[in-house]
């Protein structure tokens, strides 16, 4: 079997065929502890350093994965066909932000591009049931995200996600939707002009395989991918349940900087309590901030982000 190991970094349906077997919601424990194998596999690809548990774990779902390999191969053809290209952790194209937490998921469905100018990204997201004032709050800081060539991520989610993805593109910029659902179900379903669009100038990701029925605890998971593609995350709009303030709680498990909008901090007591306790966090009044922020405080290699 450690042959077939090796093969992990250059079979995509294998590795799709292998998420099916041992991890089919794409989420929790058993889909990192499955990256972390993956990323040890790229340095010892026979296995040789793997500990007894884990080879083992993974013997049980190659042998099954070998089984349905050749179907998953067909499957990726046919969303190929359709647009969708299927990203390991292990191809060039894998986001690097999403590389460097320890909870991004072995795989992606695309449907559009993913550029180098993504590791410029800014989550902007908020409540699906938000105020007029907190939809024009999102729109005036994707607008302002987009004219410093920094790539919008939020979640194809109505309200607030909607107008940060909808502002961006209309400014001339990059968004990235991440799908709490398969790659080829739209949701919410009438924002499929919105999606296809998003494709077109950027793109749509998903975590989750085809064929295999999501349900609500697949938003929480898109939060955690979200995050970890970005920098930083916004947050206009959120009660203390929301999916938004959940992501900016993974923001902070990645690292990451969060951005609180004053009057969130207002109005929400868990906004308060974050905004008082992480140094991390930062209440925001106007984007011209939060650009400010991000270009003294985040560097890549040394260099400015937003230089």
């Amino acid at each position: 079997m450690s042959s077939t190991y090796g093969r992990l970094h250059e079979d995509t349906a294998l590795v799709v065929a292998l998420c099916e077997t041992l991890v089919p919601s794409m989420n929790g424990t058993s889909m990192r502890r499955l990256q972390f194998l993956l990323d040890e596999l790229a340095t010892d690809p026979n296995g040789d350093n793997l500990y007894d548990n884990d080879r083992a774990w993974l013997t049980c779902g190659l042998s099954k994965a070998i089984q349905r390999r050749a179907w998953w191969a067909n499957e990726l053809g046919r969303l190929a066909d359709t647009g969708v290209t299927t990203v390991t952790s292990s191809n060039r194209e894998y986001p690097i932000n999403l590389s460097l937490v320890h909870d991004g998921p072995p795989i992606l469905f695309v449907n559009g591009e993913l550029h180098e100018q993504d590791r410029r990204a800014v989550a902007v997201v908020g409540i699906r049931n938000a105020t007029p004032t907190g939809i024009k709050l999102a729109q005036e800081i994707s607008s302002v995200l987009a004219a410093e060539n920094c790539t919008d991520v939020s979640g194809l989610a109505k309200g607030i996600d909607t107008a940060a993805h909808a502002a961006t593109l209309d400014a001339g910029g990059r968004t990235i939707a991440v799908f709490g659902t398969p790659i080829d179900k739209v949701y919410p379903t009438n924002n499929q002009a919105l999606a296809q669009r998003i494709s077109r100038n950027g793109a749509c990701v998903s975590q989750f395989l085809p064929h295999i029925p999501t349900g609500p605890w697949a938003f929480p998971a898109r939060n955690i991918t979200t995050s970890a593609l970005s920098l930083a995350t916004v947050v206009v709009e959120a009660n203390a349940t929301s999916g938004a303030r959940l992501q900016a709680e993974a923001a902070l498990r990645h690292g990451k900087r969060v951005f609180l909008v004053d009057s969130l901090v207002t109005s929400e007591r868990w906004a308060q309590e974050m905004a008082s306790n992480y140094l991390s966090v930062s209440v925001a009044t106007n984007a011209e901030l939060i650009v400010k922020e991000l270009n003294e405080e985040l560097a890549v290699e040394h260099t400015a982000v937003f230089a």
